[in-house]
């Protein structure tokens, strides 16, 4: 057992040592949007966001679309089957405002979820050399447009996402946005979006701007028509296609008032939890093993082993720290917060399980009322 416990702690160490390494280099690689002077004018922008029952935050997050400095402008809202007053607000910002158009939809076609049917419809309707689709409790700062433009100019850009500014009240679901920012990054590692060599991609559904006639070559949104995590799976098919993508940072620029309480943010993260694994349970046993080894294990090997084991285990606990201020240093939230993380691996595995339990169970995955077959949705592979 001792030599099991030690090869664990030497491959734990040397892995989150890696880690560190690859997140210390590639953070610095990628921007934060606000730095990034504005362009003075540039191509024509349809922004496109799908609305359900969001009458509590529509407002604010229009108001900031409607006072974004871009000369050539147009906004699309579609509202998907709103029940709770929605579409009313809608209709009387637009008619207030000749730049906003909004789209109801009364009904989702056979194949397809909701938003990703809106998003569609919206990008049908759209006239502006770029899309841009965002959500509708988004909030952007009036310049964020012009200085976006200005990166996919510089870089002849035809995909740019930009990782929110989220925002969430109370100590505890602070401290699991810090955590998930890490675990974010793990997965996807942004900032090798940009290379063309490398299989990585990103997507973020806070803010996904994109060439419509790459938006049109990669096959639309009816290529991901049953894809919960839509946004991410967006980005996947612009590097597949062989298009340019970037990130930045959207802090103070892309800016979201994430979820109110620790279930609505269960609730909300277990839509695209097993969608991130492609459905597959080996997949969350290998995914959510892995998460708990190398984020969980070591905090408590620390008290249970001994030797050089105790040893290269602290030293995965400094290196885990360093890894968790890195990610503070780039996507906010403060240094006091990394005794929490372990906890936020447990509650995200928790997570994980959950999402891939009930919908194996059930034969569905339940979003905003609405079920949808989970046979339907991993035929839509990409």
């Amino acid at each position: 057992m001792r030599v099991i416990l030690l090869g664990l702690a030497s491959i734990t160490s040397l892995g989150l040592l890696g880690i560190l390494i690859d997140f210390v280099l590639g953070h610095r690689q990628l921007r934060f949007l606000s730095d990034v002077p504005p362009a003075p004018a540039g191509p024509s922008v349809s922004v496109i966001v799908a609305a359900r029952n969001e009458a509590s935050g529509v407002e604010a997050g229009l108001r900031s679309l409607q006072r974004l400095d871009y000369p050539n402008l147009e906004i699309i809202v579609v509202d998907d089957r709103s029940t709770d007053g929605t579409g009313d607000i809608l209709d009387r910002m637009a008619a207030a405002d000749e730049r906003l158009a909004v789209v109801h939809v009364h009904e989702v076609p056979s194949g397809w979820l909701g938003k990703n049917h809106a998003l569609f419809v919206g990008a049908a309707r759209a006239t502006g050399e770029f899309l841009l689709f965002t959500d509708a409790d988004i909030v952007l700062e009036p310049t964020t447009l012009r200085r976006a433009i200005a990166v996919v100019n510089g870089g002849a850009i035809d995909h740019l996402t930009a990782v929110p500014d989220v925002r969430v009240p109370g100590i505890a679901l602070r401290a699991f946005v810090t955590a998930f920012s890490v675990f974010f990054a793990l997965y996807s590692r942004p900032w090798k979006a940009r290379d063309p060599r490398s299989r990585q991609y990103i997507g973020v559904g806070a803010f996904n701007l994109i060439r419509a006639t790459t938006y049109g070559a990669i096959g639309t949104h009816q290529a991901i028509a049953m894809r919960p995590d839509d946004d991410l799976k967006l980005g996947k098919l612009v590097k597949k296609h062989g298009f340019r993508q970037d990130v930045v940072y959207g802090r103070n620029a892309v800016v979201v008032e994430w979820y109110s309480s620790l279930g609505a943010l269960i609730d909300g993260l277990m839509k695209n939890s097993f969608a991130s694994v492609n459905y597959s349970l080996w997949a969350v046993i290998g995914s959510t093993t892995a998460l708990l080894v190398m984020n969980v294990w070591p905090f408590a090997a620390v008290f249970v082993t001994t030797g050089p084991a105790r040893i290269l285990n602290a030293s995965s606990v400094v290196l885990i720290v360093l890894i968790f201020l890195t990610s503070v240093r780039y996507n906010g939230g403060h240094w006091w917060q990394a005794p929490t993380y372990p906890f936020a691996a447990v509650l995200f595995a928790y997570i994980i399980w959950r999402s891939a339990l009930l919908a194996v169970s059930t034969g569905e995955i339940r979003w905003r009322g609405t079920a949808y077959p989970l046979d339907r949705m991993r035929a839509n592979r990409v």
